[in-house]
């Protein structure tokens, strides 16, 4: 078996990175006009967009590495930001399991948004510091918006947490259906390594930081929740086979199509 490469950990890590942002804002665009509120309806979508934008960034950067390299996981001739979001299949995908759930109602919405977001600002803030340049450039752009996005998410949470008994018993279902997820975060994979990255000094730090929210939002953080994973390998739950078939459908059905 072949020895897997420096570069290829760095684009399989740029890929689940792009990935997990991408499935996410997919789930969350689908608030787009269904929002509780106008204005509570254009934070969710501005959301989308930013993590859109991390998804491109972040598929750019591995797409060059790819062509550099040779090693593209597509049948063409070069890889592209496009490509690889929209001509590859499940099993290539390397998203966290918890960003391909079901968006649910608000709550399951806002609590996802708020756990994946404080994970990604602890990570941004340890990706700042890494050798590779590019990656630290995404980092440090990306963590200003990753700072809005836990906070919002992180007002909601307590909103609904603390308010009324319908919407505390929202959070409840809402923390049953996702804490499951949320280990895979914090499970290194192989291709990981190449971050250089502390799990467990972030995954005390992240948790520090949920449980004094959920403290706040009237809250407790599950114990001994058993843990699904597989997202990182490309294996995933029926729901991402359902995002790709939407999200894909247009370049599938019309291969080339450009604006």
């Amino acid at each position: 078996m072949p020895q897997t490469t420096n570069s290829q950990l760095l684009i399989n890590y740029l890929l689940h990175l792009a990935d997990t942002t991408h499935i996410l804002s997919q789930r969350n665009s689908e608030w787009c006009g269904h929002g509780p509120i106008l204005e509570q309806d254009i934070a969710i979508t501005n959301i989308s967009l930013d993590l859109l934008g991390q998804a491109r960034t972040l598929y750019q950067y591995a797409a060059e590495l790819i062509n550099d390299n040779k090693v593209p996981p597509l049948e063409r001739e070069a890889a592209t930001e496009d490509s690889l979001a929209y001509l590859r299949g499940e099993r290539a995908y390397k998203n966290l399991l918890l960003v391909e759930q079901p968006k649910g109602n608000w709550a399951t919405t806002v609590l996802r948004q708020y756990l994946y977001s404080q994970f990604q600002f602890e990570l941004f803030q340890a990706l700042q510091m890494l050798a590779d340049h590019q990656i630290a450039a995404i980092a440090t752009k990306s963590i200003k918006e990753t700072t809005y996005h836990v906070r919002w998410s992180k007002e909601w949470v307590i909103r609904l947490g603390d308010g009324t008994t319908e919407s505390h018993a929202k959070m409840l279902e809402a923390i049953d259906s996702l804490w499951p997820f949320v280990g895979e975060m914090f499970e290194a994979s192989d291709y990981e390594s190449i971050a250089n990255v502390d799990f467990k000094l972030l995954q005390h730090n992240w948790l520090q930081k949920v449980t004094a929210t959920f403290a706040e939002a009237n809250l407790m953080v599950p114990e001994n929740v058993f843990i699904q994973t597989g997202g990182k390998q490309g294996i995933h739950t029926e729901h991402l086979g359902f995002i790709l078939a939407e999200m894909q459908y247009l370049q599938r059905s019309y291969p080339n199509a450009q604006w």
